[in-house]
């Protein structure tokens, strides 16, 4: 009798919780009104916890931002960065003179190596509609001879990222985003250099998934050595072999042993994250990331002798201007711009 590929069912918090390699992914959803002159909500921000504003209200939260939402300078070192924003925009600066304006499917992948200093605020920049935000957060451990990488980070434009679209023996709908790894012919956009993703061996996936009402698809095999989670966070309920995932849960499986998705009466979408497990220490304390104790005190010492490089803006929630697009400049000037 076969068994089954679900090894675990688990409801999604905030974060999700992940395996090795990754150490947690956060999902923001929020529906974010009309912005105002300084591009924050057009809305009263009374009754808010301004600066640690994480509760729900009225369909948004400002999280750490005082005018404008979003996350103001803090460093981080000893991990990577992955943040898929899937509508809406975001705004990075950071301590090595980077900026970047990116969203509406857009992907920025920073290794924070041995260390960083970065903001990541979200301009309200329509004035007469709605600014809906939908992004994941996910880090990714470094291994140990990584995490002295110096900071990288490079921008994947949603039209580097192969869509992969299928229809099943029903003819219904599925469509695969392909962040990182493989599906079939189709290869995602090179992830930074030092990342533990940039080794194929790795086996590191992170697939977007939208699944049309009773499509059914089949993931493909992977090593038995292979980490594999699946989120549901939009639609019903999917059937995976004998166990019934409810939105807002997360499955992890056995990437070896078949797994077939059967879809609900409703539209899905799923985030899939994989990879071969690190296998290292551990030690994390707030943003920083380390392989002992040691390690993070350390860590903690240089950013308080450094700042990481410090900071060379004049706020600490920098915004650009709401004329501009998208784009990158990166620590050595050069600017680059979505096709």
């Amino acid at each position: 009798m076969a068994t089954s590929p679900v090894l675990r069912i688990q409801p999604l918090g905030f974060p999700w919780k992940t395996q090795d390699p990754f150490l947690f992914c956060v999902y923001h959803a929020d529906d974010y009104p009309e912005g105002n002159a300084d591009m924050g909500p057009n809305a009263s921000l009374a009754g808010r916890n301004l600066g640690l504003d994480f509760t729900i209200k009225d369909g948004w939260r400002m999280y750490h931002g005082q005018t404008v939402p979003g996350f103001p300078a803090h460093p981080h070192c000893g991990f990577e960065t992955v943040t898929i924003v899937q509508k809406g925009l975001v705004d990075h600066s950071d301590s090595l003179g980077a900026t970047a304006r990116f969203g509406h499917g857009d992907v920025q992948w920073i290794t924070t190596g041995k260390g960083l200093q970065h903001s990541e605020m979200f301009p309200l920049v329509k004035q007469d509609e709605p600014n809906p935000l939908v992004l994941f957060q996910i880090w990714l451990n470094l291994p140990r001879v990584a995490k002295s990488a110096t900071p990288y980070f490079k921008m994947l434009w949603a039209d580097s990222i192969p869509t992969v679209d299928m229809t099943d023996a029903n003819g219904k709908k599925i469509s695969v985003d392909l962040i990182a790894g493989q599906l079939g012919e189709h290869t995602a956009p090179t992830p930074t250099p030092d990342s533990w993703a940039a080794n194929p061996a790795n086996e590191l996936a992170m697939f977007a998934i939208r699944l049309e009402a009773g499509a059914e698809w089949t993931l493909p095999l992977a090593s038995a050595a292979a980490n594999r989670s699946l989120y549901l966070y939009e639609g019903s309920n999917v059937q995976i072999a004998d166990h019934n995932l409810q939105v807002e849960q997360g499955a992890e499986l056995d990437a070896s042993r078949e797994t077939t998705i059967i879809n609900g009466d409703t539209d899905a979408k799923l985030l899939l994250l994989q990879g071969r497990p690190i296998g290292e220490p551990v030690v994390q304390h707030g943003p920083f990331v380390m392989n002992t104790q040691a390690e993070i005190y350390e860590a903690f010492q240089e950013f308080q002798r450094t700042q990481f490089g410090g900071w060379p803006y004049d706020s600490s929630a920098p915004v650009h201007s709401r004329k501009l697009g998208r784009y990158a400049k990166f620590p050595d000037g050069s600017v680059e711009e979505p096709a």
